[in-house]
């Protein structure tokens, strides 16, 4: 029989190989050049064999905390493709159990089923989540970030102001790494009857442009409503997080700082993507007139990384999922007060991918252009009118913020040009032409 020490000498051996090939890891950009065990900790001793493993993944000057359940007892070694390993997890919650340093919790009031089979969601892009029978769903943080995770402090404390637009938490995992307690895992209701919002808008899209000469407001799966909805369930989650975790106001350096930030982006991403260059004048003074914004700007934690696919529709309205923030921006970032407007900004971006997913790749269409800026126009006016309905009065209505918002939507277009010259070319036009529309728009 394999030995702990053993298992993880060989797994070990084929990480830097092995890594690079799964969808959770971030560092795909780069070879790994080292892998070194920072943590073991065995879940299970018996056959079959279950080992928690932490490993610090080397690349070039980057260094960055790894987690991985790994077992004799399946070719990969990846013990979250068991059914029943994947349920020895859940159990442990159950039983609110401390194993070889892993901490295993329900939340208090809350009664975990035992001697369910977890199975993996192969959609799952940073992270692996594990799904037991129809009501528990354990999110695994592949990329440890120190401390407590974002995405369980805030929808803990979205939990006990009775916010209705999440799912409830029930339980954690924690270890330790660098001497600081650090989770590697959260334990939610599953919702299996959900559908995730960029789904049902790019279906909505595909019907307008399936009907020719229709209008999106005449075409049956017109999105507008649930845009409007979807508004109003963010505006709620930003009033819950504000009443929950309380809020603040940005002073002159925080402006600054912000504009400044945004300015060093686009100085950065420019070097690279040549195809930017004409829209860098227009750029910087978009970003330097958001110190022009009228009143006070409130600011507070955010969901730091909202879109569409980072929303559910149930037969009770909208949640939000994965309150985690932008995986590769530094922790610090992500748990920094933040203005709510970052997080409608996200969301119109999210729009306008959808509208143009299906022109990506294809030959130009005039017709087919006209309706997707047509659909995401509709959609982005519905969102905002959504949003302004339900707002904090710290926050109110977006469009009454329009250089702000103007320039955090720009932002995050720049960051999606960078994303996609390196990772989607062919996606390039599309943050491209809307940096084109919004600038455009801007002057006149």
């Amino acid at each position: 029989m394999t030995g702990p020490h053993d298992l993880v000498d060989k797994v070990l051996a084929e990480l830097p190989a092995w890594l690079p090939a799964q969808r959770w890891f971030g560092g795909k950009d780069r070879p790994v050049s080292a892998v070194r065990p920072l943590r073991t900790g065995v879940l299970s001793a018996a056959d079959p064999l279950l080992v928690h493993l932490v490993v610090e993944v080397a690349q070039a000057d980057r260094r960055e905390p790894y987690q991985l359940l790994v077992t004799d007892r399946v070719d990969n070694y990846d013990a979250t493709t068991d059914p029943e390993l994947a349920g020895r997890l859940l159990d442990l919650i159950a039983e609110n159990a401390s194993v070889d340093g892993l901490v295993f919790e329900h939340e208090p009031d809350v009664r975990v089923q035992t001697g369910l089979r977890g199975r993996p969601i192969t959609s799952e892009q940073s992270n692996t989540s594990l799904v037991f029978g129809s009501q528990y769903i354990l999110k695994l943080f592949r990329k440890l970030t120190l401390g407590e995770n974002p995405d369980l402090v805030l929808q803990r404390a979205l939990h006990r102001v009775g916010c209705e637009h999440i799912a409830q938490p029930l339980g954690s995992i924690t270890g330790s790494l660098d001497g600081q307690t650090t989770t590697v895992g959260m334990l939610q209701q599953f919702l299996p009857d959900a559908v995730d919002g960029w789904a049902m808008a790019t279906t909505s899209v595909r019907d307008l442009m399936a009907e020719g000469d229709l209008h999106a407001d005449e075409v049956g799966g017109d999105f507008a409503g649930e845009a409007q909805r979807l508004g109003q369930a963010v505006a709620t989650v930003h009033a819950d997080l504000q009443r929950a975790l309380g809020s603040a106001y940005a002073d002159d350096e925080d402006i600054d700082r912000t504009v400044r930030a945004m300015v060093t982006r686009l100085d950065s991403v420019v070097e690279s993507v040549p195809e930017l260059a004409p829209y860098v004048p227009a750029l910087r003074e978009a970003f330097e007139q958001a110190r022009d914004t009228p009143g006070e700007i409130a600011v507070q934690h955010i969901h730091g990384d909202l879109h569409l696919g980072q929303v559910l529709r149930t037969v009770h309205g909208w949640l939000l999922i994965d309150f985690e923030g932008e995986p590769g921006a530094p922790i610090a970032e992500r748990t920094a007060l933040r203005s709510p407007l970052r997080d409608v900004a996200g969301m119109l971006r999210s729009f306008d991918y959808a509208a143009h997913q299906l022109l990506v790749g294809q030959p130009e269409d005039h017709q087919l252009a006209v309706r997707a800026l047509e659909w995401a126009r509709r959609n982005r006016a519905a969102f905002t009118e959504g949003y302004a309905e339900a707002a904090a009065s710290s926050v109110g209505d977006p469009r009454g913020r329009g250089h702000l918002l103007r320039a955090f939507e720009l932002d995050k277009a720049v960051y999606e040009v960078a994303y996609e010259y390196a990772n989607r070319p062919e996606w390039l036009t599309v943050p491209l032409s809307s940096i084109a529309r919004i600038t455009g728009e801007g002057t006149r």
